[in-house]
């Protein structure tokens, strides 16, 4: 499937920002490696087994490969959006089960949990990316409907 025009936009901001945030991890100090580790490990207790070196390296190769398939127009959407959606999701999971991020009871964010909560838009984008290209967008049928006509 071609890519639709309105991928474009949405592969580059997104990827750039993610890619950004990978290489800005690649030469994490221990502190901010243990800050990430620790953080991470109150939503996913598995990812407390890791040494925090380790964690944020893993983190920062995460990072560059989803970020490297958004803006690789040879990555097909379907893989990119995937890959984008399964990376918002554990982001959202982070929101959802970190201590002091949300409201009680609630789904609205604490003060701390808004640059957690944000990421949600990460989750959507993934999601419209792989919805589209599952089952293409309703404009590209009615082209392809109007053409056979």
């Amino acid at each position: 499937m071609a890519f639709a025009a309105w991928h474009v936009p949405v592969r580059l901001a997104t990827g750039a920002f993610i890619l950004h945030a990978g290489l800005n991890k690649r030469q994490a100090d221990a502190e901010t490696a243990q800050q990430l580790h620790g953080f991470a490990s109150t939503a996913y207790p598995q990812v407390g087994d890791l040494p925090p070196d380790r964690f944020a390296q893993l983190l920062s190769t995460g990072e560059i490969a989803v970020g490297t398939a958004l803006l690789a127009p040879i990555v097909p959407t379907a893989v990119a959006g995937a890959a984008l959606t399964a990376f918002g999701g554990g982001l959202a999971g982070l929101y959802l089960k970190g201590p002091g991020l949300r409201e009680e009871g609630s789904l609205k964010p604490t003060q701390q949990g808004t640059a957690i909560a944000k990421d949600v838009w990460l989750l959507a984008i993934g999601a419209a990316l792989l919805l589209d290209s599952i089952g293409g967008s309703g404009h590209r049928k009615r082209t392809a409907r109007r053409a056979k006509a």
